[in-house]
Formats: structure tokens, C-alpha cells, sequence
């Protein structure tokens, strides 16, 4: 039998993003989403709008297995991962001091959250740019711009809720930013948003985004045909 292999604090989250193949399963597809849940993985079921996947599978477990274990059952149920993203939940050098309450929703988050069915992600990272290097600014510099970035987020409370995943050794980019909307423009309006900010404007590499539809397993498997 395998050991775990978990996190300190926090949960390992992966995303993983599929297209069917010819020899698709959607009941064995189901059924491997069905076995992590009973194995306590918290997944999150998206339809995918464009060209670059049909379905996203969101997981988040304390061991890194159990994740792993859920895509071995959707690739033998004939789905093909085309993209995929290795993350954990973290509280950042930024949010020292926030109140119990506040520090686990960030570690230990309980999704999707109610009524907000519109999803979007993105990884990101800090520029190393000679003269836009995030890393050679002073800790206080760094924290005074995340604080206004903040600022800028907290305008969506209510419409967005947002989870952000640290990546850095454990994929290529640093960071992986998963929003969960009321509406569609709820996505687009919080990214244009923050995007003024100087620690987005100046300091943020964005790669792609993925935007969908979260619901049930079933339904969704069944209707991405």
C-alpha cells in the first residue's frame, strides 16, 4: 500500500482539462468522479467554452494520491488530458495575521461555493524583468501593492469568489487563479478591473484562460457529447 503524500497545511489541487476520445465511457467517466468524492475529493465539474478542452475536472485533497487516482479513472474511462495544473492552497507572506476563520477558507476551501456557477482559471506569474523584477522589491513595497490589489477584489464581493493556488516547483507557472461568478461579465469585469493595478499592470505574466460552466458530473458528462 502507498503512503500519502500530503501537504503541511492546506490541500493539493490539480486541474485537469479533457477532451473525449473515441472510446469515452461517460458512465465509467461519472463513476471515477462518484469514487473520489466517496474518497473525501472535493471536485469541481466544468463544461469548457472554446476550442481548448470540453470538460475540466477541479480537485482538491489533503493527498496528493487521491488526486492522482481520479485522473487515472477518467483517462481510463477514455477521457484525454490535454492540459492540466499541479497547485496547493496556501495563505500567502501577505495575509499573516488574518483571523482563523479567514486563513482556512483560504486553505481549506469548500467548493464550488452556492449560486455562482460561472468559472473561469489562469496561472500567473511575477515579471524578473530588469527593471519590473518583483522579487527585488522590499517586502513592504510588495505588501503595500498586494494590498491594493486586494482592495481592487474586494469591489466583487458577492459576484466573485476567487481561489488562489500557489504552483511555484510544482508547475510552471507561480501562481493559479480559479474565479467563481454569479454571471459570465462578473469573470470579465473583476479581471479588467484589477488588471489597473500596479501589481498587475507592472509586475503580472498572465498564460491562458479557460472559462465554463460548473454542474453536476452527470448532467454535464452527459450533455458535452
Amino acid at each position: 500500500m502507498l503512503e500519502p503524500v500530503t501537504t503541511s497545511e492546506g490541500v493539493a489541487v490539480v486541474h485537469l482539462f479533457c477532451e473525449r476520445g473515441p472510446q469515452t465511457d461517460e458512465a465509467a467517466v461519472i463513476a471515477a468522479v462518484e469514487a473520489a468524492q466517496t474518497a473525501e475529493v472535493q471536485v469541481v465539474t466544468i463544461a469548457v467554452l472554446g476550442h481548448k478542452a470540453s470538460l475540466c475536472f477541479m480537485a482538491l485533497h489533503a493527498d496528493a494520491w487521491k488526486l492522482r487516482d481520479l485522473q487515472s479513472g477518467l483517462v481510463d474511462a477514455g477521457l484525454v488530458v490535454v492540459d492540466s495544473f499541479v497547485s496547493i492552497t496556501e495563505l500567502s507572506e501577505y495575509a499573516k495575521g488574518l483571523p482563523e476563520e479567514m486563513a482556512n477558507m483560504r486553505l481549506y476551501p469548500e467548493l464550488p461555493p452556492e449560486g455562482k456557477n460561472a468559472w473561469c482559471f489562469y496561472p500567473m506569474t511575477k515579471r524578473r524583468n530588469v527593471d519590473q523584477n518583483w522579487y527585488e522589491l522590499e517586502y513592504d513595497d510588495r505588501k503595500a501593492l498586494m494590498m491594493e490589489h486586494g482592495t481592487s477584489g474586494r469591489q466583487f464581493a458577492g459576484r466573485i469568489v476567487q481561489l488562489i493556488t500557489a504552483s511555484t516547483g510544482l508547475d510552471d507557472w507561480e501562481w493559479g487563479v480559479t474565479l467563481f461568478g454569479v454571471k459570465v461579465d462578473d469573470l470579465k469585469d473583476t479581471v479588467y478591473t484589477m488588471r489597473y493595478d500596479t501589481a498587475s499592470a507592472r509586475y503580472a505574466e498572465f498564460g491562458p484562460f479557460y472559462t465554463g460552466m460548473i454542474g453536476p458530473a452527470d448532467e454535464i458528462v452527459t450533455r458535452i457529447r
